[in-house]
């Protein structure tokens, strides 16, 4: 029977799956072969591994309920309830011995995430957030005021979004600029107070899925410059769907970076 939360036992069971694919990649880092997919991205065996060992283990933990991920199937499953996986988030990173990287894995509920985990091996840590409930690192809460007591003044963008400063060559950009090769992280790190602010050029769903409901759940402001994932439509292709976005750690701190979201998307 369909409900819209996790049991004890399945969200038990999930923090077993993901140690055992966490485990495997740390033994892997540093010791992977490479390969390009056909939109010129990488892809390694372990990319390969973890997708196929999580969709085969949320269909035991979650029966009936279909997985979107980034290696396999990328269409909007029709059922109430679904998973969307990146198995290997920062596989760039991952290939190239930059210890950095994330396993995300997300539940929506009719077209929403309702559970995140989002898991970073190396440094051990394990974010997970429930709709409504709030957000917890390695077991400890989360809170805004976690987040404000960083006093951070850096800006992550991505390799795509850094066009902006040409584009706006003649303004001063708010921020000291990070660019951590990881889209799930960047995006998480305005929630957790390690940033500011975001901008996301070329998110896919499997990127933004559990950013996405850690940074609402802590109330960090989203403009989705262009698609909107809230409008998911069943048995839709989202293999070339972008959801560019603005994200950050204020309303303020929103609108002093929103013009260079805009001249992203113009």
């Amino acid at each position: 029977m369909l409900t819209d939360s996790l049991s004890s036992s399945q969200v038990s069971q999930l923090h077993q799956l993901l140690d055992e694919v966490s485990h495997q990649q740390c033994k892997d880092f540093g010791n992977v072969l490479t390969d390009l997919k056909p939109d010129g991205t990488l892809i390694t065996e372990c990319d390969q591994w973890s997708d196929e060992t999580l969709v085969k283990g949320l269909a035991r933990i979650a029966q009936g309920e279909e997985v979107l991920s980034e290696e396999g199937s990328k269409s909007v499953p029709i059922s109430k309830a679904f998973w969307v996986v990146d198995p290997l988030d920062g596989t760039t990173n991952f290939a190239a011995g930059i210890p950095h990287w994330a396993i995300s894995v997300a539940r929506f509920v009719e077209g929403k995430p309702q559970s995140a985990f989002l898991d970073l091996p190396v440094l051990k840590q394990r974010i997970v957030a429930i709709r409504g409930k709030g957000v917890w690192l390695n077991g400890e809460p989360l809170t805004v005021e976690t987040r404000f007591s960083k006093h951070s003044e850096c800006v992550s963008l991505c390799s795509r979004s850094i066009r902006v400063l040409q584009q706006r060559a003649d303004h001063p950009f708010p921020g000291k600029i990070r660019l951590l090769g990881v889209s799930s992280l960047n995006m998480v790190s305005v929630a957790i107070g390690q940033t500011i602010a975001a901008l996301e050029a070329t998110p896919k769903i499997w990127d933004i899925a559990s950013a996405w409901l850690i940074l609402s759940e802590l109330m960090c402001p989203i403009v989705w410059l262009d698609s909107d994932p809230s409008q998911l439509l069943p048995g839709q292709n989202l293999t070339s769907v972008d959801f560019p976005l603005l994200t950050a750690s204020s309303s303020k701190e929103l609108q002093s970076l929103l013009p260079w979201g805009k001249a992203l998307m113009g």
